[in-house]
């Protein structure tokens, strides 16, 4: 329709805007704001440090939510295995980086030069323990170098490694504030703890709930923009001390539980009751009793070594943890329990353990994953070795395994097979192993994880 004669003409919609002022108004704007504009209209380059099973999982939530993501590890040969569309973490589908990598949405790489075009990094490398059972926080303080050396005005930094509480103030902060900039105001810097179950086929990166506390307010919009461009449920915090120690709580909870089931494992061994059936009995209570389960050892990144960072931390504050101390005492004692089993059932055929051909079924850490960390099945092997024990070891998900020194190729099974072995010790019940067949042939069995529920036989020696 023409526009009458004499009359103005018409204004422009209120959200349009003339480069001119489109620029002005973008200048006004605080670097959180406009960082969370970037965010929310998927324009933010991101970057992940840290490749593994926390790390990759995270980077390609953020590339199928339509970022540009840089994955950083200094493993070359991981990175050499990305590049050509090949995932090696479990839960990671290769078609799913063959896709990103293709499309330009995840770009792995070695250089940490990257982070000069990175407008939010999240922080997922190793944090181990010293072997005097202290936090081992090199990986992190080396990665919090790097993002120094490379840090702008507007950047978000997350740390999702798992540590200490304190870490993220009184270690990153004062790092990055070197630069002179100061944080809330020219950089935003969070602790959002990593919640990865490998293997379960429920619960994944996006849709576990995911705590953040912030250093300041604008820290924490800043990542819950983030966060939630992906990710089904975000939890804010009141602080990155209370976020690290939500972490330590959750896996220290599980460690002492296990604690405890595992000494009323070893206590009703000796009385003569079957703990498994007692604890199944108990956990008919509809209130007031969560089931817990005995087993060879902690395994994982976890639950092995996180309670020992709270009671690090306890004890440089003053205060002694000995109900966590206790625990994760009971619990890195069960692989020598176990080989005390094996002895037991070789001493019923007149066996020693020197000298004895050992089967071990299962050395990841858990069932039906490849993750190998901290697997008590390791040390349950070397202990064997330790006390004379010809040692083998069979898992369909850890072809080769380095052990000793050596390296180790996983044994099939078969009838024959079974039956050159003086035990056999099922430390992780893997769904692809045919225990009706290990039953069958076995001349005994140590079960470590209640494998056989329900089958009798004299060749079975339960935990």
């Amino acid at each position: 329709m023409s526009r009458r004669r004499g009359a103005a003409p018409a204004r422009p919609a209120r959200s349009a805007r003339t480069p001119r002022a489109a620029r002005l108004a973008a200048s006004s704007r605080t670097p959180a704001a406009d960082l969370k504009s970037r965010i929310e209209r998927r324009e933010a380059q991101l970057a992940v440090i840290g490749l593994g099973y926390v790390g990759l999982p995270l980077a390609v939530e953020f590339g199928h939510a339509g970022f540009r993501v840089f994955g950083i590890d200094i493993d070359e040969g991981r990175v050499a295995r990305l590049l050509k569309g090949r995932s090696y973490v479990q839960d990671v589908a290769t078609r799913d980086v063959r896709e990103l990598v293709r499309s330009g949405h995840l770009r792995p790489t070695t250089d940490f030069s990257v982070l000069r075009r990175a407008d939010a990094v999240n922080v997922c490398v190793p944090t181990p323990l010293s072997k005097q059972k202290d936090p081992d926080v090199s990986y992190i303080v080396a990665a919090a170098k790097q993002i120094r050396d490379h840090l702008h005005r507007g950047m978000l930094v997350v740390l999702e490694s798992t540590t200490y509480p304190g870490t993220t103030t009184e270690l990153i902060l004062p790092l990055l504030e070197e630069t002179g900039m100061k944080v809330g105001r020219d950089f935003f810097l969070v602790f959002s703890p990593e919640r990865v179950d490998p293997g379960n086929p429920r619960f994944n990166t996006r849709n576990i709930p995911k705590v953040l506390g912030g250093v300041t307010p604008a820290c924490t919009e800043v990542a819950l923009a983030l966060y939630r461009q992906r990710l089904e449920h975000v939890v804010p915090v009141s602080s990155p001390q209370v976020a690290e120690m939500v972490k330590l709580l959750e896996n220290t909870f599980r460690s002492v539980n296990i604690g405890l089931v595992n000494e009323l494992a070893l206590m009703c061994a000796r009385m003569k009751i079957d703990v498994w059936e007692v604890i199944e009995a108990a956990a008919t209570k509809p209130f007031g009793f969560m089931p817990f389960y005995p087993g060879p050892g902690l395994g994982g990144h976890c639950i092995p070594v996180d309670p020992f960072y709270l009671s690090w931390k306890a004890r440089a504050s003053g205060f002694e943890a000995r109900f966590i101390e206790l625990a994760g005492h009971v619990n890195s004692h069960m692989p020598e329990h176990v080989v005390d089993l094996v002895a037991e059932s070789l001493n019923r055929r007149g066996l020693a353990v020197r000298g004895s051909k050992v089967l071990v079924l299962g050395v990841a850490y858990k069932a039906d994953i490849d993750d190998t960390r901290e697997s008590p099945s390791l040390d349950i092997m070397q202990t064997l070795v330790d006390r004379g024990a010809r040692v083998e070891y069979s898992d369909p998900h850890v072809p080769t395994l380095s052990f000793g020194g050596r390296r180790l190729r996983s044994v099939t099974l078969g009838a024959k097979r079974l039956k050159t072995y003086d035990c056999v010790v099922i430390a992780t019940a893997h769904r692809t192993f045919d225990l009706g067949e290990v039953l069958r042939h076995a001349r005994g069995i140590v079960d470590t994880r209640n494998a056989l529920r329900g089958r009798r036989s004299a060749k079975i020696v339960r935990l």
